[in-house]
């Protein structure tokens, strides 16, 4: 496919084109494979324009929201791409988010659709019961009433031509205070990430590129650059659950399928490293291998190089970015193991000091980044927005890096209180006021503790209500469960320590570093 044709027919306007010239190219070719069901690009891009006809059918507009509260799976992608076509803008929902967390989204977006999955329906409609009015529900494989079918909601085919900054997606991110932010990213986001990617050179032709999706499609990541990415340019997806890891399965499908691009969290390494049976699957297809969201042990990453005989890249980015504004994979000078690379084309990016002044190479600072795949801002959150900006536009992600002479950055520091858990962002700000709403909690902190597998995980620190005995009438069991009934389960505390009274600085703040601290001697006693 020729990369400047493309552009040229989808330089401007809805980003839905895009797929739309990959399947006039590269029609007949494998799109999506899902469990040995395929689709073809031009059969996803026929369903996808028929899918934008029947939610114009059932009267969601341009300009509408529709939630995606849905696992991997074909439709998914269809729906996505569908709602795109239809001029609606699409809201992610982690398939493990529960009442609260879904009731949330539901009233912040004001979605007048949801597509969700038969399996999930029965936490949809718990919170469908807290808000005041009826959106469209769409489900995959559910025959329930009062639920349109996934399969029957199809119409004429369908293209509502959207401007540059029209939203298109709204995923959601948590704050280290406050309420979860929803991210606008507008169809020049989009487009503008999708390039970034499809002009980096590659030896393989465009249609045997093979890119193994474990990543959530609710995530960024996942969405973008395992999914969207190579979709685009004319290749195939090999679609699997991401609530169903299993590493023996992942190396077995690469040897089998020939998969040429896997990008992955630490864990899943690890856990691949860690298997018995690594070393008996050739992984030699891979062109690449990625990771983010934590520090990659060299050990692991070395063990797997030798084994895959591919460099493992690593990347950065953030959701208010829609995905990557480093790699490692277009560097100049090559792969330097450790840093996140150089900044990806079109985006500018520098480390500045507290007055906002740009510090010299090799001195630490937070980086700020900008460029066209950054976000026009939080949803209906103009202060926020304000605050993420500097006054020359850049966005402040938070982090704490620094950068050598040749333009490689490192990040030194995570974002203050955030807890990095398999590649989850966890808030503790988010659990924390959910524990203050126990009857047998007088008040909690949540800190992040070191994990071997997970990097880290969260570990709550509850100071008993009064007149509750710890153990006896509340243990740290019940703690747990409350959690798990809740909120999602990667966010939930895997310890739990009840104390005397959480340990504060003269103004009233909690001293977590001194809680960390507690828990690192505890752990070396």
């Amino acid at each position: 496919m020729d990369l400047e044709d493309v552009r040229d027919q989808a330089r401007e306007g809805n980003a839905a084109r895009l797929h739309d010239e990959t399947a006039r190219h590269h029609g007949s070719a494998t799109a999506i494979e899902y469990h040995g069901t395929q689709l073809t690009h031009e059969e996803l891009r026929t369903e996808s324009a028929q899918f934008a006809g029947g939610l114009a059918d059932l009267g969601i507009e341009p300009g509408d929201v529709m939630l995606q509260y849905l696992p991997n799976c074909p439709p998914y992608l269809i729906g996505a791409l569908g709602a795109f076509k239809a001029g609606v803008a699409v809201s992610p929902v982690n398939p493990q988010y529960r009442r609260r967390e879904l009731a949330y989204q539901l009233e912040d977006t004001q979605a007048t659709a949801v597509l969700t999955h038969a399996a999930l329906l029965p936490y949809l409609q718990e919170a469908l019961e807290e808000i005041d009015w009826n959106p469209v529900v769409i489900g995959v494989g559910s025959t329930e009433e009062g639920v349109e079918m996934f399969s029957d909601v199809r119409g004429e085919e369908t293209f509502v031509e959207r401007a540059d900054d029209d939203l298109a997606l709204l995923p959601y991110t948590s704050g280290t205070t406050g309420k979860p932010k929803g991210v606008r990213l507008t169809h020049r986001n989009f487009r503008a990430q999708m390039f970034s990617v499809l002009s980096q050179p590659s030896e393989l032709d465009d249609e045997d590129v093979r890119s193994l999706v474990w990543l959530p499609l609710y995530h960024i990541t996942g969405f973008t650059h395992t999914a969207w990415q190579p979709l685009l340019r004319g290749g195939s997806i090999f679609l699997r659950s991401a609530a169903n890891w299993d590493a023996d399965a992942a190396m077995a499908l690469i040897e089998e399928a020939g998969i040429t691009h896997y990008v992955g969290v630490t864990a899943m390494y690890v856990d691949m490293v860690n298997s018995d049976e690594f070393g008996e699957y050739d992984l030699t297809c891979l062109e690449s291998a990625g990771e983010g969201g934590a520090k990659m042990s060299v050990a692991v990453q070395e063990e797997f190089e030798d084994v895959a005989g591919v460099e493992m890249t690593e990347g950065y980015g953030l959701t208010e970015t829609h995905g990557a504004t480093h790699t490692q994979g277009s560097s100049t000078f090559g792969l330097r193991h450790g840093t996140i690379g150089q900044p990806i084309r079109q985006t500018d990016c520098k480390i500045v000091d507290s007055s906002g002044e740009e510090v010299p190479p090799g001195e630490e600072g937070e980086l700020v980044v900008r460029g066209p795949q950054v976000m026009d801002g939080y949803h209906n959150m103009p202060e926020a927005t304000d605050r993420a900006f500097t006054e020359h536009g850049y966005f402040r992600t938070g982090d704490i890096a620094r950068r050598d002479a040749e333009n490689y950055y490192e990040i030194v520091d995570r974002k203050k209180h955030m807890i990095n858990t398999a590649g989850y962002n966890v808030y503790p700000s988010e659990l924390e006021e959910l524990l203050a709403e126990h009857d047998a909690v007088a008040e909690g902190a949540v800190v992040g503790i070191p994990d071997d597998r997970r990097n880290e995980v969260p570990k709550a620190f509850v100071v008993p209500a009064p007149d509750i005995e710890a153990g006896v009438d509340v243990t740290e069991e019940d703690i747990k469960d409350y959690f798990l009934e809740r909120v999602a389960a990667y966010k939930h505390p895997r310890e739990v320590e009840f104390i005397d009274e959480l340990p504060r600085t003269t103004s009233g703040k909690i001293q977590k570093f001194k809680l960390e601290d507690r828990d690192a001697d505890e752990t070396d006693e």
